[in-house]
């Protein structure tokens, strides 16, 4: 996973702060008004930061399916 983080579009991101108030890991901040994430190595994939997004400005490309047993 140390390869996989969420993408933030900077021209999409319009600088709200939502995907920094909700990282769990608090791996995202905002950088000259845009969200950037600043510690990859901290970043667990949780994909909040997608889904509060207002303007689709981050994408997580990776899936995680679990398994039923």
């Amino acid at each position: 996973m140390a390869n996989r983080i969420p993408e933030i579009d900077v021209e999409k991101c319009t600088g709200c702060g939502e995907c920094v108030e909700t990282c769990p890991p608090q791996a995202t901040a905002m950088v000259d008004h845009k969200a950037v994430i600043v510690r990859q190595e901290d970043c667990t994939y949780c994909t909040d930061c997608e889904a509060v997004c207002p303007s689709g400005a981050i994408q997580c490309y990776y899936e995680i399916v679990m398994q039923e047993q």
